[in-house]
């Protein structure tokens, strides 16, 4: 069983590894003329298109914030909004070609500066950070 002390240094190093990937979203989006928030919007929807409460509720933001976000992707010709095939009343956000490589752009380079970070990580510890981040985040199989 784990102690309070062992635990008080996990949760403190989930924090600090949680604050690395930020900053490295951070990094990697400002050269391609973005926010954090907006390069996640985009990696989000390489998955195909979603309506604004799941994106809402994805990117943990208020619909109002989420809105603005995809007003000003969309005069940059990176998101439209089509019609929801199952809601007439609805629509869902999806990419446009130049946001689709955009959001292609910044997944590579987020992904890149994270395999960097992992170079010197030997095979077993990597096979147990999977498991433990797949547990941790609910998708253990």
């Amino acid at each position: 069983m784990a102690t309070a002390t062992q635990d008080t240094e996990l949760v403190g190093s989930l924090v600090q590894l949680m604050h690395v990937l930020q900053d490295l979203y951070a990094e990697t989006s400002r050269p391609l003329g973005l926010t954090p928030q907006q390069a996640h919007l985009l990696c989000v929807l390489l998955d195909g298109p979603l309506g604004m409460t799941d994106l809402s509720r994805i990117l943990s933001i208020e619909r109002s914030s989420l809105t603005s976000m995809v007003d000003r992707l969309e005069r940059r010709d990176l998101v439209a909004r089509i019609p929801n095939p199952t809601d007439r009343r609805a629509f869902q956000i999806t990419l446009t070609d130049a946001g689709l490589a955009l959001a292609h752009e910044a997944h590579n380079a987020y992904t890149t500066q994270i395999e960097k970070r992992l170079t010197d990580l030997p095979a077993s510890h990597r096979k147990t950070l999977i498991t433990a981040i797949a547990t941790i985040t609910g998708h253990a199989q």
